[in-house]
């Protein structure tokens, strides 16, 4: 099975000031660059993700400016390693370039794609158009403040949910995402 690959970004995406969730965040600190910086996240959608990584429903890769320090995210989200969309630092200005091509990557290796980013991912315009064309990737952007909810997981489950339908059958799950992102066009 060709498993699909989840670009996964850390601050706004799974460290947000007002993650919710239901529950009271946890805190920690994390070392990027030798500074450290203070995390806060929902601890059940940390759940919700190792569980997905753990039945090996998808290939969860960091695509993140903290890839060279990931080892730091995973111990305090206690996840395992997880792959890298590059190894080495990288600066905020080149982020986004960087992110789109680690996207683009992922959908020519003939993979199904996941990207949540809270400020990289296209949420209209021809480059979401051309990433989405073939119902084979799935953007989410959330509220940086906010992060990834629980709709936003549901939504990823429901994408990968239907890994046997090559290219086409993920209407349902990119509409809910377009929803989500206030895109009713």
């Amino acid at each position: 099975m060709n498993r699909p690959v989840w670009l996964l970004d850390v601050d706004g995406v799974l460290n947000a000031t007002r993650p919710g969730w239901s529950a009271a965040p946890r805190n920690g600190t994390a070392y990027g660059g030798g500074h450290p910086y203070r995390l806060r996240w929902a601890p059940a959608l940390i759940t919700r993700i190792r569980a997905l990584h753990q039945a090996g429903s998808v290939t969860l890769r960091w695509c993140s400016t903290w890839c060279a320090d990931a080892d730091q995210v995973e111990r305090l989200f206690a996840l395992p390693p997880l792959e890298r969309s590059w190894t080495g630092p990288i600066s905020h200005s080149a982020a986004p370039a960087a992110k789109l091509a680690a996207a683009h990557a992922v959908l020519d290796q003939g993979h199904r794609l996941i990207w949540t980013d809270d400020d990289a991912v296209p949420t209209n315009g021809p480059v979401h158009d051309e990433l989405v064309a073939t119902g084979r990737a799935l953007l989410i952007a959330p509220l940086a403040n906010r992060g990834l909810q629980p709709e936003h997981l549901d939504t990823i489950e429901a994408f990968l949910s239907d890994t046997d339908v090559p290219d086409t059958g993920y209407a349902d799950a990119l509409e809910a995402a377009r929803r989500l992102l206030g895109d009713t066009a």
